[in-house]
């Protein structure tokens, strides 16, 4: 890939056309450094098995690690991924958007490395209008795995990034810094009743309290 690898923007700027050039590297296959409500992420089509293949190669990431995604509303979750169920609405009602994943089934058109073999796959909407709208417009969740190499901090600014930003598969959208804090939490809904698999940004608590309201 070639040409300008880089876009600074500023979410109140984040229109289709703004866009248009980390959209098509994507639909080219490549990888989109995207900001979110928490820190900085590695984007791909999850449909993708050779660009999937690229996320973990350039993060070193283990194989056996799942792939979370983010997705533009819990419209585009129902559309592309299945259906979040009666708890699952609820728990995409009271805390989406922002940094609650809620693990489904994973549909056929996932890259079984997206999810490791588990059959699952944890989905949110982030609180983040860039990060939204690319998803949006590239009509699919996108993987959402922190951009940093395997071990490393994650990051909360583009001058952070340091080589990873460098490589030649990577487009990066410059948004300043992002908040940063914990991971999402990861709930998954398909038991009865939901099993917390990652206890981050919202308590799990929290979590409990909205389904027993």
């Amino acid at each position: 890939m070639s040409g300008e690898r880089r876009l600074r923007i500023g979410p109140a700027a984040a229109s289709a056309a703004a866009l248009d050039a980390p959209l098509a590297w994507l639909r080219r296959g490549g990888i989109v450094i995207v900001p979110t409500d928490t820190l900085y992420g590695l984007a791909v089509d999850p449909r993708s098995a050779a660009a999937v293949a690229d996320v973990f190669d350039l993060k070193g990431r283990d194989d056996q690690a799942a792939l979370p995604l983010l997705a533009a509303s819990g419209a585009q979750v129902e559309e592309t991924i299945g259906r979040l169920g009666p708890v699952g609405r609820d728990l995409a009602a009271r805390f989406w958007p922002g940094p609650l994943a809620l693990i489904l089934d994973a549909p056929e058109e996932v890259a079984p490395a997206v999810h490791a073999g588990t059959g699952g796959v944890a989905v949110r909407v982030p609180a983040h209008e860039i990060a939204r709208r690319l998803a949006l417009e590239f009509g699919w969740p996108l993987t959402a795995t922190s951009a940093n190499r395997s071990g490393s901090p994650a990051v909360r600014s583009v001058a952070a990034l340091a080589a990873l930003a460098a490589d030649r598969r990577v487009f990066t959208i410059d948004a300043g810094l992002v908040p940063g804090g914990a991971a999402s939490t990861i709930v998954d809904v398909r038991p009865t009743p939901p099993r917390l698999v990652r206890e981050g940004a919202v308590a799990w608590s929290r979590v409990l309290e909205s389904m027993h309201a």
